[in-house]
């Protein structure tokens, strides 16, 4: 059909005639908005839509296709030919061979320098003190330590021992602590005597990490490739959280992937500053010392600049919100060459600002739940425009996008991400629910033991085969890279009184993502609340905002309105306000404000109740290094989090 002119007068229109033979199909599209590509395939998925509806008058509209053979082939299988050998080891195994090979090289720095050797012997006495005491395959055991190097010593001797270890976070509160060690059934609690408290009920269980060496650990002969390794706990819909039960081929498949990709000088210094209660550890430690690296510990990432060995760092492993608030400090090192970003969106604008560095010269942005062993799919971010996605599958993964039928979606239409492969975990420790309602058969055929992860995330394959990251399907969030389920949220909450309750993620300034639980609460005040949720939830999961209300805003249908729920006002109680007294303290003040962006700040109110979090807390410690040069540590913020106390 001929046109009427250059200009389309919507976005999109098909234009149909009959023709002698058939149909004339006419289709006009405005160019701002659709690439020429793109409407020829969404043509040629038409033309096989109206084929196969016209062979097949049987079926309903839903099982009709709209992809060809070929294309329905590159989706499934061409873009998923990841398959490649590795040996089928421990996680462990792969530390001692190293050590084997460079004893003498250094493996790990903290406030002093271990050698691989000296690292495996006191791995070695810890395990053997574990054999003795009855730890042995398959059995659990908690660690709970400071950030230093008695937590690998107690990682690695975990699984030399042939047991798998379920990290604990000491800044968990103790009703979270509780119930790792109540599900994981941990005979062994790994910790040091300034913890003991934190145990409660399970004080018993402590086994202090000390100073031992032995040549040799216990020989664990039925140890294989199929065993458990670790047990790392996310949050739960349903308010309780889960344990993803990862076996050490799981890990050892992972490792073989990042051996091949990167390579051995981008171990020479690893920054290891990501929570051992998260998947991104295990390649900061893993993998580190599978490549004869250095892992140098930090107490986060933001602490970069204050590390004493922070000009030995190579390659930087972190996400992208924290990266961001380096790249403002200056905090990056001129010694850092890769930076690995993972577990939220990551910007343009960020890969922009590290390539300006030059220093840096690679930006690699990762993707994948912890039920997937740290990553499934990357990509290499390129210099200058680069299009966010999260790239393609790693090797021995197979990364799919499907409707709800479970059947593929053509190149650029939305569906949820489904992932297969060698990194699959077992499931959820003794949630056999749970783990057939994520785990689930694979329809599409596949040699990693028939399964697929249905991951709750929205995406959409590219035409270069990558993947773009779209949202959640559920009301799981990322804030700063901590994975939430809003619902373990709102279940606590209930649990402390609260009638009725929403909890969101809210940016409303730019890249200031928070948590923000809105309740009606008749009986219990936000102070109550407030209290009974840091007894219960990690201080990430905490909202640094509450807003009361008479009642939820409802849609005509009765759901609950959340486009009309109010924005959180900033600021401390105005009838509780308290001056300033002195100069040092309407200076903090002044920080306080301006960091969280509020009218006013008085003496008492406290910097994460008013707001604030560990990102925004870096930056008071670098305006008061500047106005007042005052070195202050992180932790000291957050054990005096208001200005009389911090002054």
């Amino acid at each position: 059909l001929e046109g009427d002119g250059e200009v389309a007068k919507f976005d999109l229109t098909l234009d149909v005639a009959t023709g002698a033979d058939g149909y004339l199909l006419r289709w006009e599209f405005n160019t701002d908005l659709f690439e020429v590509a793109t409407v020829e395939r969404m043509a040629a998925s038409f033309d096989v839509l109206l084929r196969a509806a016209l062979a097949g008058h049987t079926r309903s509209l839903a099982q009709l296709p709209v992809m060809t053979h070929e294309e329905e082939k590159q989706v499934i299988r061409g873009w998923n030919e990841t398959d490649a050998p590795f040996a089928k080891g421990t996680l462990h195994g792969l530390f001692e061979a190293q050590a084997k090979r460079t004893p003498d090289a250094i493996a790990l720095v903290d406030d002093r320098r271990l050698t691989y050797r000296e690292l495996d012997e006191r791995a070695n006495a810890l395990a053997l003190r574990l054999a003795t005491a009855g730890v042995g395959t398959e059995d659990i055991v908690a660690v709970m330590l400071d950030r230093s190097a008695e937590l690998i010593v107690a990682l690695l001797a975990v699984l030399k021992a042939g047991a798998a270890y379920a990290p604990i976070d000491p800044a968990y509160p103790k009703e979270r602590v509780g119930f790792v060690l109540e599900d994981s059934r941990a005979p062994v609690v790994l910790t040091q005597r300034s913890l003991v408290e934190q145990l409660g009920d399970f004080r018993s269980r402590a086994m202090f990490v000390t100073d031992e060496r032995a040549a040799s650990g216990p020989q664990v002969h039925a140890l294989s490739w199929r065993n458990r390794a670790y047990i790392i706990y996310t949050s739960g819909s349903t308010g309780r959280p889960k344990g993803v039960d990862i076996e050490h081929g799981n890990a050892v498949a992972f490792a073989a992937w990042a051996l091949r990709v990167f390579a051995p000088s981008a171990f020479e210094g690893v920054l290891a500053a990501t929570s051992v209660c998260f998947d991104l550890s295990i390649f900061e430690i893993f993998v580190t010392l599978a490549a004869g690296g250095k892992i140098l510990v930090a107490e986060n990432a933001l602490a970069l600049p204050l590390l004493a060995a922070r000009d030995e760092v190579t390659l930087v492993n972190t996400v992208p919100s924290a990266a961001a608030e380096l790249l403002r400090a200056g905090g990056f090192p001129a010694s850092v060459r890769i930076v690995n970003l993972a577990g939220e969106p990551l910007p343009s604008e960020t890969v922009a600002k590290l390539y300006a560095l030059h220093h840096v010269d690679a930006v690699y942005n990762l993707y994948g739940p912890s039920e997937d062993t740290t990553y499934s799919t990357f990509v290499l971010a390129t210099r200058g425009g680069w299009r966010p996605t999260v790239g393609r599958p790693i090797e021995n993964t197979h990364a799919y996008v499907l409707d709800a039928r479970l059947q593929p979606v053509p190149v650029g239409v939305r569906g949820e991400v489904y992932l297969a492969g060698a990194g699959l975990a077992r499931g959820y420790l003794r949630r056999p629910d749970l783990t057939a309602d994520r785990f689930i058969p694979n329809p599409l055929g596949d040699a990693w033991g028939g399964r697929l992860y249905r991951t709750g995330d929205v995406g959409r394959f590219l035409p270069d085969g990558q993947i773009e990251y779209v949202g959640r399907a559920d009301h799981q969030v990322k804030v700063r890279g901590f994975r939430i389920e809003l619902g373990e949220v709102e279940s606590a909450l209930r649990k402390a009184g609260a009638r009725d309750v929403v909890v969101l993620a809210r940016e409303d300034s730019p890249g200031d993502k928070r948590v923000v639980a809105y309740v009606v609460s008749p009986d219990v005040t936000v102070d109550a609340l407030r209290g009974h949720l840091k007894m219960a939830l990690p201080e990430y999961m905490v909202p640094s905002a509450f807003v009361v209300l008479d009642a939820l805003p409802l849609t005509p249908n009765g759901k609950v309105d959340r486009k009309a729920l109010p924005v959180p006002e900033r600021g401390g109680d105005a009838s509780a306000y308290a001056a300033p007294r002195d100069a040092q303290e309407a200076t903090l003040a002044l920080v306080f404000q301006e960091v969280l962006r509020v009218e006013r700040v008085g003496v008492r109110d406290n910097f994460f109740e008013l707001g604030g979090h560990s990102l925004l807390a870096t930056q008071v410690v670098s305006r008061i290094r500047k106005e007042l040069g005052v070195e202050v540590a992180l932790r000291e913020l957050f054990d005096a989090p208001t200005v009389e106390g911090l002054a």
